[in-house]
């Protein structure tokens, strides 16, 4: 089984950091072994809106964008873990997923699709922030669903924490660690 993760946060060590970490604490103890994209350290143009990936489904530009393709094509499993920040996903994580609009043009476009797997791709998507109302997670959900269903990910379950903004206050929650390493562990299992 091949997982991907993808790291949205640029704060180093910060609570998405240690969310994630741990969800994949979770999938190593079940054998698997996760790709992880730290995608605030990658050279990512976000997307031109130039049209160029209509007619192939490929996107034109050349940059680390190019092993994330790649990975998403072969994955079984995704998670994305972002903070929230104004109601919505990080830059860094919002800027990988538009550039998956060549994805959305090979699937909607020109009606191709990514090869079934028996035991259908599944993902999780792991938000934290400072906020303490509903709508920044609802928010940045509908953006993630939207991916999911773009690279052909049918399920995926969010684990969502909100009023949790300082560094490293996630490890205070009573429950967050706990519930992203049973997802790890649930989301390695076919």
């Amino acid at each position: 089984m091949k997982v991907i993760a993808f790291l949205g946060s640029p704060r180093k060590g910060g609570n998405t950091e240690l969310l994630l970490r741990e969800a994949v604490r979770g999938i190593e103890e079940s054998g698997q072994k996760t790709d992880l994209f730290d995608l605030n350290l990658m050279n990512i143009l976000p997307c031109q809106n130039c049209g160029g990936c209509e007619e192939t489904g490929a996107c034109i530009y050349d940059d680390d964008m190019t092993q994330i393709y790649d990975a998403i094509r072969a994955a079984d499993r995704v998670i994305v873990a972002s903070p929230v920040f104004f109601f919505s996903l990080s830059a860094q994580t919002k800027i990988m997923i538009d550039r998956c609009q060549s994805f959305w043009c090979e699937k909607y476009l020109l009606k191709k699709s990514f090869p079934e797997r028996p035991d259908k791709r599944k993902g999780l998507l792991l938000l934290v922030g400072g906020m303490k109302k509903e709508i920044g997670i609802q928010c940045a959900e509908a953006t993630a669903r939207a991916f999911f269903r773009t690279i052909s990910v049918p399920e995926h379950r969010t684990l969502s924490y909100l009023g949790v903004d300082a560094k490293g206050e996630i490890l205070k929650h009573p429950t967050a660690l706990k519930e992203v390493h049973e997802a790890g562990l649930r989301l390695a299992k076919k």
